[in-house]
């Protein structure tokens, strides 16, 4: 109904109830009335409502304020009763997540849980992601050697062969990642010869991409261009330096970088470590 001349329009309220945080049913609300330009409303979310009678409490304020409803509630019984409660009530009320449950059901022919909160459940996977990302920054670039012995994998290159970024993204996948970098006429330290050799990986790359990588950074870190590290000549003795240590090594798988998104490294990486018999340390990590 169009407003009279002179009358200020009062948001419409809109009640999300939730048996998590509601911070999903609260983002895709927004995000369809975005398609609604014009239109004032008040988004009010009452999160972790988990009894009957918290959401009889609510349905009823609902009614007083003439307010849409939108559920996600995972309970069967707690769905079921939202639906009791917006017939008798006479809402508007859209159960944002039952359909999708209930064609789920039928799509992989099996039961839903029904149990609030198992989204952001901190279960024995989620510390293990943590307490991995922790120990791969502390032995990140080789500050500690002496944690090698408790890694799951150890990356072994010369320097801007993708160490850091693909030790943190194998973490985030609940894997102890350490990482040594070779340093051209040093020897690596003695702890790495101490770990088992399986888990060890060679990182090799392209003499030009390397020379291309090193040039950038140089630039991005404001150094002079003519330096060792930017050099082809010092760039092709460290790379030989390499190899010699990894054919002295054959039980180290070698990795190509060049080009290689990190996550295609890291993939290459977890299926030899699943070869060798070590699989995930956290079960399926494929949507981590």
């Amino acid at each position: 109904m169009a407003n009279a001349p002179g009358e200020v329009a009062l948001p419409q309220p809109v009640f999300i109830v939730s048996d998590g945080t509601g911070d999903t049913a609260e983002k895709v609300v927004r995000a369809a009335f975005r398609q609604f330009r014009g239109h004032l409303v008040h988004l009010t979310t009452f999160s972790h409502v988990t009894r009957s009678d918290q959401l009889t409490s609510l349905f009823k304020r609902a009614a007083q304020k003439n307010a849409l409803v939108v559920t996600t509630l995972v309970s069967q019984d707690m769905r079921a009763h939202a639906r009791r409660l917006a017939t008798e009530g006479n809402l508007r009320h859209i159960d944002l997540i039952g359909e999708l449950i209930v064609e789920l059901e039928h799509f992989l022919d099996s039961t839903a849980k029904g149990v609030p909160g198992l989204f952001r459940t901190a279960d024995e996977s989620y510390f293990r992601r943590i307490e991995a990302v922790e120990y791969t920054v502390k032995a990140d670039d080789g500050k500690e050697p002496r944690m090698l012995r408790e890694a799951d994998i150890v990356l072994v290159g010369v320097s801007r062969t993708s160490k850091t970024p693909l030790s943190t993204f194998l973490a985030h996948k609940g894997y102890k990642v350490g990482n040594v970098p070779i340093v051209l006429d040093r020897p690596p330290p003695d702890e790495l010869f101490r770990v088992d050799q399986k888990k060890i990986f060679g990182l090799i790359i392209d003499p030009d991409a390397l020379e291309r990588i090193r040039l950038v950074r140089l630039k991005a870190m404001g150094m002079p261009q003519k330096t060792n590290y930017g050099d082809m000549d010092y760039i092709m003795a460290e790379l030989e330096w390499a190899k010699k240590l990894f054919k002295q090594h054959p039980l180290w798988p070698l990795v190509d970088v060049t080009n290689k998104a990190v996550e295609e490294t890291a993939s290459r990486i977890i299926t030899v470590l699943e070869e060798r018999g070590f699989g995930s340390p956290i079960g399926d990590v494929s949507q981590l």
